[in-house]
């Protein structure tokens, strides 16, 4: 009975088996089949998507398109003024050679490409002066780096008797005023403090910074220091070592025995016609400027500037340079080409524009060399989320260069970033006026926005903080809205200098600082309404020929002037809106500051 029963188990289990193994067999072809049907589309996704992507990032993946050119209607014809026909007719010539250009044919300078560089310069007082009072340091400074002048202060003249030493950036730009990345300016005499003084600061885009004034006190120890010297060392006036107490106090502690410590009064480190020995060195933290072997200053490095950035030195003033030496110095330079600076990532690509509306356009006046500029915007302030989300939507305008090569990489990088709008006139200061016109044009009819802004490339801007600003207005309201001048009067003289012929009234119209201001899409509208009709004054100062085209429509209709300095014309300050003559780098600082912190920080304090 147990045999039986024993049997038609092992029966069973033989049945089972079979049936598992028919059925792995079963499952085994079924996988099989399925991943022999799956290979190919599998493969052609990938195909689909690798032949996507080469597409995007290819440089010239397409041929030129009207797709980043404005829409702007320009007429050599339209306007009496000489240079706007000139510019407009030269644009065109340069635009029609430009489009029929393959990118992938034009082979870069030599000058674009790093190569090596001296460990060390050196020029006598006679060289110097031969070439413009400038000396080029080839690939700019590096940790350790140093420079020495031997000079001598002259005489006053007109009672006044200064010199200044910058450290330049003179590769940085083309065809503009070079940053000083350090300003350093000793004043014998002349100060408006009435005593010797040296000051030192730097400057970007004609905007000066926070300067450090030495006075002749030293700075304390638990102050700020800079790789830790002070910043100020102490020195006295004439060679009086007892100038700082009566000498009724002096005689007074010798007579009860006090103890004197012992100090080292130096006097201050320039003397008229008395030769001089300054070394200026980079350390870890700032530059360091020692005279005659002694410690006299130290000035910490500002955000928007790096060690490779001071490509050239210059002295000028009441001074006699005898030599300069700079040794210790890079052998290459990182980023000579501006070029360079461009990431090819699509990370960095603008989104596609929606099929609807947009809240808020802003339009960025750049230039067609400014390619360090425009990537640094994109990485800062044009990845925030309302930009992402296309509720507001920012693009560079940006005129022709007159050099072939600058335009062709523009017009590699708007087709790859889908950010920049050509406006095709041959690029002039006196006409940036056509760009703000472009940017209203590009605002109210291709992407149909509510709210419209103008900034500059050098511009950092709260998205948010702006767009709210716009929000605020109450709806059906014209507005213009920024850091709002009145009654300001036009400059006669010097660099700026207006003529009476190109603006005979005493005041401007009310008018928002250029960095950054917003309109309201009926005033945009009416600015471009009354270019294409041929009615629009086109006046050289941007942001006056904005005041004048507002006050204009504001006989139609009435607009609501909101003025507030959180647009930040010169520099940054704390709660900014928007902040002006930012760097590169202090773009990357603002962003990051923005990203982390709880509030809005500017990258300058230090």
């Amino acid at each position: 009975m147990k045999r039986g029963k024993i049997g038609k188990f092992d029966t069973f289990v033989s049945l089972s088996r079979q049936r598992s193994i028919q059925i792995l067999i079963a499952i085994a072809l079924l996988y099989a089949l399925l991943f022999t049907l799956e290979i190919p589309f599998v493969s052609r996704k990938a195909n689909e998507d690798n032949s996507e992507q080469r597409e995007r990032v290819s440089h010239n993946a397409q041929p030129p398109s009207h797709r980043y050119v404005s829409g702007l209607i320009f007429g050599d014809t339209v306007f009496d003024s000489e240079l706007y026909k000139s510019a407009i007719r030269a644009g065109k010539t340069v635009w029609e050679e430009l489009k029929s250009v393959n990118p992938r044919t034009v082979v870069e300078k030599p000058e674009n490409q790093s190569g090596s560089c001296p460990r060390s310069v050196s020029v006598s007082g006679s060289e110097f002066l031969a070439r413009g009072s400038v000396m080029m340091i080839p690939c700019g400074l590096t940790l350790g780096s140093h420079i020495t002048v031997v000079g001598k202060p002259l005489a006053a003249q007109r009672k006044v008797s200064q010199f200044m030493m910058e450290l330049q950036g003179l590769k940085t730009v083309e065809r503009e005023e070079p940053p000083r990345i350090l300003h350093f300016n000793p004043r014998l005499k002349g100060d408006w403090s009435g005593k010797p003084v040296i000051e030192l600061n730097t400057c970007y885009r004609m905007h000066w910074g926070s300067s450090l004034r030495c006075n002749g006190w030293k700075s304390r120890a638990d102050e700020d220091t800079v790789d830790g010297l002070v910043k100020c060392e102490k020195w006295i006036e004439g060679d009086d070592r007892h100038a700082e107490e009566s000498k009724a106090a002096w005689w007074l502690k010798r007579l009860i025995g006090r103890t004197k410590r012992v100090t080292v009064d130096w006097p201050f480190p320039f003397s008229e016609n008395k030769l001089f020995v300054l070394t200026l060195s980079a350390g870890l933290e700032g530059y360091h400027i020692n005279i005659d072997g002694r410690h006299v200053t130290s000035f910490p490095y500002r955000t928007g500037f790096t060690l490779e950035d001071a490509t050239g030195l210059t002295l000028s003033g009441d001074i006699d340079v005898h030599s300069i030496f700079a040794a210790s110095l890079p052998t290459s330079h990182p980023s000579i080409s501006p070029e360079q600076l461009l990431e090819f990532s699509t990370r960095w690509c603008a989104p596609t524009l929606p099929e609807s509306g947009v809240e808020l356009f802003i339009g960025i006046l750049s230039a067609g060399n400014h390619f360090a500029e425009r990537m640094a915007v994109r990485k800062s302030w044009m990845q925030h989320s309302l930009i992402k989300s296309s509720i507001a939507v920012a693009r560079f305008f940006v005129a022709l260069h007159p050099r072939k090569e600058v335009n062709v990489e523009l017009m590699k990088e708007a087709e790859f970033f889908g950010d920049i709008v050509i406006v095709p006139y041959m690029d002039n200061y006196d006409l940036v006026v056509l760009k703000t016109v472009a940017i209203c044009e590009y605002g109210v009819r291709t992407v149909s926005a509510e709210y419209i802004m103008k900034g500059d490339d050098d511009t950092f801007v709260r998205v948010d903080a702006v767009i709210n600003a716009a929000r605020n207005v109450l709806n059906s309201v014209s507005f213009y809205i920024g850091n709002i001048n009145y009654r300001h009067k036009p400059l006669r003289h010097g660099k700026w200098a207006v003529t009476y012929e190109e603006w005979p009234q005493e005041d401007y119209p009310p008018y928002a600082n250029g960095p950054g201001y917003i309109l309201s899409s009926d005033i945009a509208r009416y600015i471009v309404s009354e270019f294409e009709m041929h009615n629009l004054r086109l006046f050289k100062m941007e942001d006056v020929s904005v005041g004048m085209w507002v006050e204009q429509f504001s006989s139609r209709k009435p607009v609501q002037y909101l003025h507030t300095l959180k647009f930040c014309q010169f520099g940054c300050i704390e709660n900014y809106y928007t902040a002006h003559y930012q760097s590169p780098r202090q773009m990357m600082c603002l962003w990051d500051k923005l990203e982390r912190e709880t509030r809005p920080q500017c990258c300058n304090m230090r």
